[in-house]
């Protein structure tokens, strides 16, 4: 039995989670049946403004109860070399900001999972009476086809992709977008996505901030 199959049969996704010694607190993870949760994804190698920017406008926009930050253990399609210290990247998350709806999860590490592939059907199997919601900058729909079992996330939850600076045009001429493009849902109608059957992606417009995590590395190194 590999890792995943056996985290799925015993309770290692417990309801709440409290961290690890030393590491940044972590909000409760207890949900209840016909929830609407936002996954946001990532390495937040470091966190900024800009992420808080994708939850606070998709919980607005798609009226989600919750948002979960996902802090990717290592981001497979990235250098582990340029990824800081686990906790050092979940504590940035935290100091984003108290919002009392948005979780800091370190559940991607507590599964082991590499991909979100595996992630995303964990979650769904762990809590089928939940609505959730995968979030995106635009920035990751350009490249979402790289992702291990890309067609499976799309086509097991619905997607939302908030825009980004600089990456709008090649995120919606991707591969994903044109694939997917008849299953494109209106702006004006993604406030119902997560009650939507996947395959159902929608396109989310808003100002746009400018910080992005390859910026602020950058500018440290130099």
């Amino acid at each position: 039995m590999d890792a995943l199959s056996h985290s799925l049969r015993t309770p290692r996704i417990a309801p709440l989670t409290h961290g690890a010694p030393g590491g940044p607190p972590l909000r409760s993870e207890l949900l209840y049946p016909g929830m609407s949760v936002g996954l946001f994804g990532g390495s937040f190698n470091p966190a900024h403004a800009g992420h808080l920017h994708v939850a606070r406008t998709a919980m607005q926009r798609l009226q989600l109860d919750r948002v979960w930050f996902l802090v990717s253990p290592q981001n497979p399609l990235k250098d582990p070399a340029e990824t800081d210290n686990y906790w050092r990247r979940a504590a940035g998350v935290w100091t984003l900001g108290d919002h009392p709806r948005m979780t800091v999860s370190d559940v991607e590490r507590r599964l082991g999972a590499a991909y979100s592939l595996e992630t995303v059907l964990a979650l769904n199997s762990r809590w089928p009476e939940v609505n959730f919601v995968w979030l995106m900058g635009s920035d990751n729909l350009a490249g979402f086809h790289r992702w291990r079992g890309w067609r499976t996330i799309m086509e097991t939850l619905p997607v939302a992709v908030i825009a980004r600076r600089g990456t709008a045009t090649g995120a919606r001429l991707g591969r994903a977008a044109r694939q997917y493009a008849s299953h494109r849902v209106p702006e004006q109608r993604a406030k119902n996505l997560a009650l939507m059957r996947a395959p159902a992606w929608t396109y989310l417009t808003a100002p746009l901030h400018p910080q992005s995590s390859s910026a602020i590395r950058a500018e440290a190194r130099s």
